[in-house]
């Protein structure tokens, strides 16, 4: 059914066609209206048997999600930002258990300083923790990935973070259409645990382990990853072949048969970025084309690879910063190039919600392409109020807050430009 609504209840009504059975999530901005959708479909009764449940921090939610799956109920939650470090501990559980746990992550940054609005830091900084990792573009994508998610991970016993922008997607109105119930039942069916806790036969789940197992432990946990590179396309291929729409799956290409330089990226910008990359084609002939990865952990190298390979120059476009080092998804990208003769540029964009136009955009490909980029480098960066705070360390001791003297110095600089 075809519906204008907001990207959060779009997918609140796409977890509760999957037939949860328990729904546990703390409020964050900016995933609250997803838990509040299916807070409101478990009261009227419209997703039944579920239960809702309260908890008094994400740590405790997920938690709770742990126990629930453990005892054999299809579970749910949705976190953001603080939200997801403060439950990290049991995120990590979670797929050291091996439980079928699907989790919304409205990507939002990480603070200090706070910020609400959106970049890909907090999924980044559990991207080694066992769960699989899918970017959605559109909230179409993120109403069809979640749904495709649910089938994923019980298949596989692992859990799967369904990774979407905060506010850009989740906040925004948009024409989704949201599948009929007995579609969605036909194409996921009843939960079947592959462990359970069961009275009738005692089990332990989650016993200590030495240093005898411990490895070979997190070894099944990687082959499973390994695993779902396989079992991710495929279930997209069967989905698409249901619904009539590709989502998901591990990468896809646009533009790239011919492309010269070709911009890897994740989420929502991919859709700025095509609009861009068709500007320059048409109005400067220029070869460019867009790699979305859909797929980020488990991360598809080959794919990648074979996506790549036939390119003069890869620009990865960053909403994450490893500080220190550079960009995240850049180290990936570039082992999946190993031994290719590629110029590789980092742009790091859009940290904290800054705006990723097109103008910027088209501006830092023409110097991609002009093979004019330094290695790393940010998108719409002031340098100004940089250099400022940088000398005002070097003058004094006691320079203050990092936060507080940037907000005062671009107040002087907005004042001197008006």
């Amino acid at each position: 059914m075809l519906k204008q609504c907001e990207g959060s209840h779009a997918v609140a009504e796409a977890v509760a066609l999957c037939r949860p059975e328990v729904i546990c999530a703390y409020p964050i901005s900016p995933q609250t209206h997803i838990v509040e959708g299916l807070g409101e479909l478990v009261k009227d009764g419209t997703l039944t048997p579920c239960e809702f449940i309260n908890v008094e921090s994400e740590f405790a939610a997920m938690s709770v999600a742990i126990g629930a799956s453990a005892a054999g109920a299809r579970s749910y939650t949705a976190t953001a930002s603080q939200g997801l470090l403060f439950m990290a501990e049991a995120v990590y559980n979670a797929s050291g258990l091996g439980l079928p746990i699907v989790m919304t992550v409205a990507n939002r940054a990480i603070g200090a300083p706070i910020n609400i609005w959106n970049d890909h830091s907090d999924s980044m900084s559990q991207r080694d923790c066992g769960w699989i990792q899918l970017f959605a573009e559109t909230n179409q994508e993120a109403v069809d990935l979640h749904i495709q998610a649910f089938k994923l991970a019980e298949e596989l016993s692992m859990p799967v973070m369904v990774c979407m922008d905060g506010f850009i997607l989740t906040h925004a109105y948009e024409r989704v259409d949201i599948p009929a119930q007995h579609e969605v039942d036909d194409f996921l069916p009843p939960y079947e645990p592959r462990q359970l806790l069961d009275p009738a036969e005692p089990v332990s789940i989650g016993a200590m382990v030495g240093p005898e197992a411990f490895m070979e432990v997190r070894y099944l946990a990687h082959a499973k990853q390994l695993m779902a590179l396989e079992v991710i396309p495929r279930i997209a291929e069967d989905y698409a072949a249901r619904f009539g729409r590709a989502s998901g799956g591990l990468v896809r290409g646009y533009r790239c048969e011919d492309a010269e330089t070709i911009v890897v990226a994740l989420g929502s910008v991919l859709g700025t970025l095509k609009d861009t990359v068709d500007g320059l084609r048409e109005q400067q002939g220029l070869k460019i084309g867009v790699l979305g990865i859909h797929s980020f952990r488990p991360f598809p190298l080959a794919a990648v690879r074979a996506a790549l390979q036939g390119a003069r120059r890869v620009v990865v476009l960053e909403k994450s910063f490893s500080v220190g080092l550079g960009g995240v998804v850049s180290t990936d990208v570039r082992l999946a190039l190993s031994g290719l003769q590629l110029h590789g540029y980092t742009v790091v964009a859009g940290l904290g919600g800054r705006a990723i136009t097109q103008a910027s955009l088209q501006r830092m490909l023409l110097q991609a392409v002009a093979d004019a980029l330094p290695p790393l480098s940010f998108l719409d960066l002031d340098e100004r109020i940089v250099q400022r705070q940088l000398q005002r360390e070097a003058q004094m001791r006691r320079s203050g807050p990092i936060a507080e003297n940037l907000l005062r110095d671009v107040g002087t600089v907005a004042s001197k430009v008006a």
